[in-house]
């Protein structure tokens, strides 16, 4: 029986420090920071004139996704302007976004934005996402998110 004993603790002890680390480094994780370059331009000319009366606006919003729980961290609303006034790719619309106390094994941050098109009191609403994994800084087109109008 003793040696049944033995054996059991030896077992769990075994089991216990293999757990152990992982657990600390979980228990243990600092929050980092990640950083969000964000671009707005239109992908079209627009200048017909059935667009001289289409107006555009942009909502952004930032979540902290946690399992089944989001938070809002940022949210931003770009002011309505007429679709043919907005910039085109070489003079995007840029906002940089840094947001702290991520942790990253248990958190991601998703980017979802909302385009309004007002066209003559007729109201059309999109909505897009995007789930961010690393930091994106650069301004460089694969690292960053654009919105393209």
């Amino acid at each position: 029986m003793k040696k049944r004993s033995i054996g059991l603790a030896v077992v769990l002890l075994i089991g216990a420090s293999a757990f152990y680390e992982p657990l600390k480094q979980t228990i243990q994780e600092k929050p980092v920071e990640q950083n969000i370059s964000l671009s707005i331009y239109k992908g079209a000319n627009y200048n017909a004139k059935v667009y001289d009366c289409t107006y555009a606006q942009v909502q952004v919003f930032i979540q902290k996704v946690n399992g089944n729980n989001r938070t809002i961290v940022w949210q931003k609303t770009f002011d309505e302007q007429l679709l043919k006034q907005y910039p085109s790719v070489e003079n995007a619309i840029r906002e940089e976004v840094r947001i702290s106390g991520i942790k990253e094994r248990k958190e991601h941050l998703e980017v979802v934005y909302v385009l309004v098109y007002n066209s003559k009191g007729a109201e059309l609403q999109m909505q897009g996402g995007s789930v961010i994994e690393k930091n994106i800084t650069a301004t460089a087109s694969p690292d960053t998110l654009s919105l393209v109008l």
